[in-house]
């Protein structure tokens, strides 16, 4: 199978029950099931828990099991000896539903707390664990439609405002005044549930009727309370991360457009398609707009508790048909590739790549051809030169390891 050293890859649908019904079955040119399920996330990558197969004519195999066998051929020696292994994960998402606010440790923070919860003998799969690995999870996302994403919180200004002019924050305005962001974050994630209710219940039920008018933009929060709560009779315990989706910078981003988020930046996906890169980890701390594990005294730990001014990175036009988004990590870098019909574009694969076609057919030819279209993804191993050619129209992603300067 090595003698050459490019491959189609097949990813792993993940079923998580945010996801859309449409986007990814007609991009992958599938049927959903009867009854359909939700296509959350399309996962390219070596992560254990669903690792890529690579196919070369009648041979298949798993990407973890050959970057195990032949780890120098697969990811570069520069790669192996700095990582240890693939250090990113390539994902293709659709929400329809709201992600959960969270947090992402540091890789020093996540090496400590990993440590702590093998030390107190928590299961790795138990609902209470924090820590799956000892890695940190930067990340990036290309928007592929109108995307919305909450991203840090908002500047100190814009905060005051907002708990100036929501009555049911009014009691929050002053300690904010006095004590800032941190004070103000822990004091509403630690009230007791049956104050959050009094103090949001009116709050939820005046954005619901402010939706149903129709005086409600996605560029207000209250839209995605009430989408939150849309279609619910009976309304129970709210939802603390209610909090978050006023505190937090409200982003709106254009096909193409991207956001990196490192460690400590709080954020929530809210709506719309992309692609998204991160380091090969599963450390998620989360605030909110889940039914899974929050641990708020951890959270607070990881948390960046300043403003941010949201960066819409557009990336560095190369002038060879590819733009190049920066991200101040070691761990991965990504590209957007738009040819058209009959173009070319050469490269030498730095470490483990792989390209993923969101729209058009591409040929990638070096030692090895393949052609693939809408839906398709190739592993190019590392150290190999290799062309792409557009056989029409092409838009695809390419995820790499970058060089070590």
């Amino acid at each position: 199978m090595l003698q050459d050293r490019i491959y189609e890859l097949k990813g792993k649908v993940q079923h998580y029950a945010w996801g859309g019904y449409d986007y990814i079955p007609h991009w992958l040119q599938m049927q959903n099931s009867n009854p359909p399920l939700p296509y959350a996330e399309y996962w390219m990558g070596a992560h254990p828990s669903a690792p890529s197969l690579l196919r070369a004519n009648s041979d298949v195999i798993e990407l973890n099991y050959l970057i195990k066998q032949l780890p120098e051929v697969a990811l570069g020696k520069e790669t192996w000896n700095r990582f240890g292994e693939l250090p990113y994960l390539f994902k293709i998402l659709d929400v329809k539903e709201m992600l959960s606010i969270q947090v992402h440790p540091s890789k020093i923070e996540a090496e400590k707390g990993f440590d702590a919860e093998e030390a107190a003998g928590i299961p790795i799969n138990a609902a209470n664990r924090n820590y799956k690995d000892r890695n940190h999870k930067p990340e990036v996302m290309v928007a592929l439609s109108e995307f919305w994403l909450l991203h840090g919180f908002l500047q100190p200004e814009a905060l005051k405002k907002v708990l100036n002019s929501v009555p049911a924050f009014s009691s929050l305005a002053p300690l904010f005044e006095k004590e800032g962001y941190k004070a103000l974050y822990q004091h509403v994630m630690e009230l007791p549930q049956q104050q959050v209710n009094l103090m949001l219940l009116p709050l939820v039920l005046a954005e619901r009727q402010k939706f149903k008018a129709g005086q409600l933009t996605k560029h207000q929060p209250g839209w995605w309370v009430a989408k939150l709560y849309e279609g619910q009779e009976f309304i129970g315990d709210i939802d603390r991360g209610v909090f978050s989706i006023y505190f937090f910078n409200i982003v709106e981003v254009q096909p193409g457009g991207a956001v990196f988020q490192g460690a400590g930046v709080p954020h929530a996906y809210l709506e719309g398609q992309n692609v998204e890169l991160m380091a090969n980890s599963d450390n998620v701390l989360r605030g909110g707009l889940t039914p899974k594990h929050v641990d708020v005294p951890e959270l607070l730990k990881h948390t960046t508790f300043e403003g941010i001014t949201p960066v819409i990175m557009q990336g560095d036009d190369t002038g060879k048909g590819e733009r190049v988004y920066n991200c101040p990590v070691p761990d991965f870098g990504i590209s957007k590739i738009q040819l058209p019909a009959g173009q070319s574009l050469r490269h030498i694969s730095t470490s483990l790549e792989i390209i993923v076609v969101i729209e058009g057919t591409l040929r990638l030819a070096g030692r090895g051809i393949v052609t693939i279209g809408k839906g398709g993804a190739v592993a190019i191993l590392a150290a190999e030169a290799y062309e792409l050619q557009a056989l029409e129209p092409v838009l695809a992603y390419r995820a790499f390891v970058p060089r070590l300067n």
